[in-house]
């Protein structure tokens, strides 16, 4: 049964978001500490100020209040410089831990999770995404810190003279209005615009992987105009984003204004009055604009939905369903026995692949054949459990895959592919690389084996030749794939395609390699040429999805069907394009292994 939706939810920290956050956090808190003490100097200066001008005015000498209020406004001064050195920082921090942690799920979760997700898009959630999601916690802190300066300005105009604080108050829940109608209208059109983004980024991606192709059909044309289609829709949604923050920025322009304008006059008539004195008009006009200075937080809360819909994204990578691993290990010494009881798998509720009760000897080689689309490469992937099957289980030496621990499996079970992924390093850490740790001997041994080490030789620096150094054909990629998986072959080596750019005299000498060099065990052979299911112990024969028959390629070939699979006509023998082999090796196993 599939088991890889529970994984998921025994890692609630990283889906909460603190995995790694603890310098993220002391980085929000200081931004919002040097915010607040900030918001407060800006909030005390208009009272010492009045006050001091009332002294000087009086007496001539302001005496400790002239300096204070120097010290305020340098204050001021130094926690906004502060305030932004912090918020640099705290938005790296928290961005390198989103993207630290959306790459994990992506990387720790099954191959068919992430497929849905073509690489432009996930490079948008990556890179834009993420850096919009890093903002957040900063933003947070300055909206926070932008609320307590209105609110202490209005406290602070209460005391200096309650009925201009009145008249500004009523002006307030405009304000409040305002602010909730940006932000609701604001993340609908945020979140269709990233989607776009992603979209144009993905058709570029695809489009750069098959310029060959498109310049051999001279459709270059017709392909930038399906890469820039999305791009009409962006500048829309974009213009919308922009009238909303205009639009809520020219509100608040009217009535910021309006609001000192009504707070200065009420100011002078109370000085007129005698009811106020020189410096407390000043202090009035100032806490009067600070207290309307609300509608300056349109910023900051368009930056929070902006972070809170990318965070949405990124969270789609972080909490992708992950394969979970049990507690056991395979019993040693094992002669690596394949069985796969039930085996059945589902995509898009459409049926993919369907075996039963089939055994593969340990120490034998089974060729996986079939015409394109018969599921192949999905027995390939239950076999050395890259995916779990929908119903069903999968064996090796007796013990269900998906009961053993991680280190196990992978150590026991190795794969190579059509294309395979050498990461970085020298050439010689790309094979390397893995759950062993093979010395440099096996390195070399393993790439001998792959056919690999004479070209390895030619290199500027051998084995360590750093990769994007290495000009590599498409056949020599592979054979370093394939020189990998031989370095970390275990009880089970799954090759998946994984000689389909070999010429047939280097693949010839692999096969040769692989019953000479390469550790025993059992091999599962995706194979698309005669002589490949020739050489090997057991052909299993798919056809759309299911097991069409299990046999060795001599016996099969005199099926018609089975060398139309080759694309061999029907008047062909036994003996035609088979390299005449057929040996027959476990043609008297278990009924098992023969029982589609």
């Amino acid at each position: 049964m599939r088991t890889s939706r529970p994984a998921a939810r025994q890692a609630p920290g990283r889906r909460n978001g603190t995995d790694g956050a603890a310098p993220g956090r002391t980085l929000e808190a200081l931004v919002l500490l040097c915010s607040v003490a900030a918001a407060a100097a800006a909030v005390a200066q208009p009272l010492v100020l009045g006050r001091t001008l009332d002294l000087l005015l009086r007496d001539g000498d302001a005496g400790r209040w002239l300096p204070l209020s120097a010290g305020l406004l340098l204050g001021e001064l130094l926690l906004d410089s502060a305030t932004s050195l912090f918020t640099g920082r705290c938005n790296a921090t928290w961005t390198a831990s989103v993207r630290t942690r959306a790459l994990r799920g992506l990387l720790r979760a099954a191959p068919e999770n992430a497929r849905p997700h073509p690489p432009g898009d996930v490079g948008t959630r990556l890179t834009l995404n993420a850096a919009d999601a890093g903002g957040a916690p900063a933003a947070r802190a300055a909206l926070a810190a932008s609320l307590i300066t209105p609110l202490g300005a209005l406290v602070a105009l209460a005391l200096v003279d309650v009925w201009v604080a009145l008249c500004v108050l009523t002006g307030l829940p405009a304000l409040a209005l305002l602010l909730r109608s940006f932000a609701r209208d604001t993340g609908a059109t945020v979140a269709a615009y990233q989607r776009t983004q992603s979209l144009i980024a993905s058709r570029l991606l695809e489009a750069l992987e098959g310029a060959d192709t498109i310049g051999a059909a001279g459709t270059g044309d017709r392909e930038r105009a399906r890469i820039l289609a999305p791009l009409a829709g962006l500048a829309a949604q974009g213009r919308h984003m922009w009238a909303l923050h205009g639009r809520a920025l020219g509100r608040s322009g009217v009535l910021v204004p309006l609001l000192t304008l009504v707070a200065t006059a009420v100011g002078g008539l109370r000085l007129a009055a005698g009811e106020l004195s020189v410096g407390d008009l000043l202090a009035v006009g100032r806490y009067a604009q600070l207290t309307a200075g609300v509608g300056a937080a349109a910023s900051l809360l368009g930056a929070i939905v902006r972070a809170r819909e990318a965070r949405r994204r990124t969270q789609e990578l972080e909490e992708m369903p992950a394969l979970a691993y049990g507690t056991r290990r395979l019993p040693p010494d094992g002669p690596g026995e394949l069985r796969l009881l039930g085996v059945r798998v589902l995509r898009g509720g459409r049926e993919v692949l369907r075996v039963d009760r089939v055994r593969v000897p340990g120490g034998s080689t089974v060729a996986v054949v079939g015409r394109s689309g018969a599921g192949k490469s999905v027995l390939a992937a239950v076999a050395g459990r890259l995916i779990d099957p929908d119903e069903g289980h999968v064996l090796l030496d007796g013990v269900r895959l998906d009961r053993l621990t991680r280190e196990a499996l992978r150590t026991e079970v190795a794969h190579a592919f059509e294309r395979p992924v050498l990461g970085e390093g020298t050439v010689a850490q790309a094979i390397a690389t893995g759950s062993r740790r093979p010395s440099r001997e096996q390195v070399r041994r393993a790439a001998r084996a792959a056919g690999a080490d004479g070209f390895v030789r030619r290199l500027p620096h051998g084995y360590d030749t750093p990769l994007p150094k290495a000009p590599l054909s498409g056949g020599e990629h592979q054979r370093l794939g394939l020189a990998r998986a031989f370095a970390h072959a275990g009880r089970l080596l799954v090759m998946d395609d994984a000689t389909s750019s070999l010429d047939t005299a280097t693949e010839h000498e692999v096969n040769l390699a692989l019953c000479r060099s390469v550790r025993p065990g059992t091999r599962l052979v995706v194979a698309h040429r005669p002589s490949v299911a020739d050489r090997a112990d057991l052909v299993l024969w798919l056809e759309e999805g299911k097991v069409r028959a299990v046999g060795t390629h001599r016996d099969l070939w005199h099926t018609a069907e089975y060398r139309a699979v080759f694309g061999v006509g029907a008047g062909a023998d036994g003996g035609s394009g088979t390299g005449g082999r057929g040996t027959g090796a476990v043609r008297g196993a278990e009924p098992e292994e023969v029982r589609p």
